[in-house]
Parts: structure tokens; C-alpha cells; sequence
């Protein structure tokens, strides 16, 4: 049996209520972690105590210190389990209905691919919930990893076509807030009419912001693949520190912007269209 027919076979063949139940949680942890990167940036931006640029795991070791804090961690390392499980479930049992063709399979990698990206983040959370520290940082992780693949054979063009595909991804967030597929996505949900508006106009917002930042953390890979330097690439950290010298305004724009991304998220965990088979 293939690795890939061995994991189809591990994934539930359709979403159960637990399922469902965990990627509803798993949108909600999502969404935690955002309003944390949006509030921390926008505290920076506006010269606040306690304002930071940080990447997804500094915003979640955030949590330690408030009261409860390893309860919430624990928390949020469940739920962004919930949204792996999901995101694979997806991938494996094409609940999206996208097929088999080249563009499918696309699409079916890429769900994959953005479970995998929650990964690392999910363990980190695991890991101060229970031990209270966890070893390594986003950043010097990626730096590592951007290291090996230069020393490939190649290495310099694979790590460009990261940043290249970083950057249409990026492009594409904010492609999918504007064409209408997104406000048809929040139309299928039982989000009650009067507020429908609000919360396609806030997904919009968030959409746009995330988007933003992903072409920068992209363009970063792409300049570390021209100069043959890790320390080129940048994590979520390094993309605000950029927004940051543009001028507090363009910072707290795009902070308010992941803080209304979060708040989607949080919308979508109450409201999902979850697609079964």
C-alpha cells in the first residue's frame, strides 16, 4: 500500500460530528492567533507598552502570561490539531469536490500544504502548555531549513519558486476577496441576513491584510534564493518590521486587517460550510 493510500485509509471518509466539531475548533484557534498577531502589531504601531512585530509563535507564547495561560495554550494546540485534520480530510476525500485533474489535485495539495504550515505552530502550543518552554523560534527554523535547500543542487531556484508560489498565494487571498467566490462563500452560511454585509466586509479586510503579508514573506524567499543567504528569509516577524518602516499608518492598517481576519475566523467556527461526501 502507497504513503498516500496509507493516509486516505487514516482520514474518516466523512466529516462526523467530531470532525466537524474539530474543525470548528480549529477555525476558532485560527482566529485566536490572528487577533493576537493583529493586537501585538497594532499595539507596536501605535507606540503602546506591550506592542510587538512578532511571527505566529511569539504571538501565541503571548498566552503564558495571562491567568489559565497553559489551559489556553493547551486550547489553542487542540484546535489548530482540529484544523489539520480538517485541512487533510479535505485533501484526501476531495470534500471540496475539485477532482482529479492537474488543477484539482492543485487545489487538494494546497489544503494539505496549509495543514502542514499549522504543523509546527500546533506542537510549539503543545509544548508550553506542558512543559512551559518549547525549544527554537519560526525564524531560525526557517532560516534552517532555507540553509539546507540552498545547498542543493539548484538550491537558489528552489527556494525563488517558494517565494514565487508564497507570492501568488498571497495575490490570491486578496484575488479570492474581490472576485466574489468569498461573498458566495459567506451568502452558503447561516449567517443571519443583517449581518452578512459585515462580515463579507470584514473578511475582505482580513483577506487583503493576510494576502499582503504573505506576498512580503514570499518576496523575502525570493530574495534569499538570488543572494544564496538564509538570512534573507523572513517569517510574519520580519514582514511587519517592513510595514513598520513604511510608517506606523501602513502598520496599523495591516494590523487592524489580521485582527479582522481573526474575527472571520471566529465567525466562520460559529458559522461553517463544512462540505461532506
Amino acid at each position: 500500500m502507497s504513503l498516500s493510500n496509507s493516509i486516505s485509509a487514516a482520514v474518516p471518509h466523512s466529516a462526523s460530528s467530531g470532525i466537524r466539531a474539530l474543525a470548528r475548533f480549529g477555525f476558532a484557534a485560527k482566529g485566536v492567533v490572528y487577533l493576537l498577531l493583529g493586537i501585538l502589531a497594532l499595539l507596536a504601531a501605535t507606540g503602546q507598552q506591550g506592542g510587538q512585530t512578532a511571527d505566529k509563535k511569539q504571538a501565541v507564547q503571548t498566552l503564558q502570561g495571562l491567568p489559565g495561560g497553559s489551559v489556553l495554550l493547551g486550547l489553542v494546540a487542540v484546535g489548530l490539531l482540529g484544523y489539520i485534520i480538517w485541512r487533510f480530510t479535505q485533501a484526501f476525500r476531495d470534500t471540496e469536490n475539485k477532482g482529479s485533474s492537474a488543477k484539482g489535485l492543485g487545489r487538494r495539495l494546497g489544503y494539505a500544504g496549509s495543514g502542514l504550515l499549522y504543523a509546527s505552530l500546533a506542537w510549539y502550543a503543545a509544548q508550553l502548555a506542558f512543559r512551559g518552554s518549547a525549544s527554537g523560534n519560526s525564524g531560525s527554523a526557517q532560516q534552517s531549513l532555507v540553509a539546507k535547500a540552498l545547498s542543493w543542487p539548484a538550491g537558489e531556484w528552489i527556494v525563488i519558486l517558494v517565494g514565487l508560489i508564497t507570492i501568488g498565494s498571497g495575490l490570491y487571498q486578496i484575488y479570492r476577496a474581490y472576485s466574489g467566490s468569498f461573498q458566495k462563500h459567506v451568502n452558503s452560511a447561516d449567517i443571519p441576513a443583517g449581518q452578512q454585509n459585515m462580515v463579507y466586509r470584514t473578511g475582505q479586510l482580513g483577506y487583503t491584510a493576510r494576502g499582503i503579508v504573505m506576498a512580503i514573506i514570499g518576496y523575502f524567499f525570493v530574495q534569499a534564493g538570488r543572494q544564496h543567504s538564509a538570512a534573507a528569509a523572513g517569517t510574519t516577524d520580519e514582514a511587519f518590521d517592513l510595514l513598520a518602516a513604511m510608517g506606523p499608518v501602513v502598520l496599523g492598517i495591516v494590523a487592524l486587517g489580521l485582527m479582522a481576519y481573526g474575527l472571520y475566523m471566529l465567525v466562520q467556527a460559529k458559522y461553517p460550510v463544512l462540505n461532506v461526501k
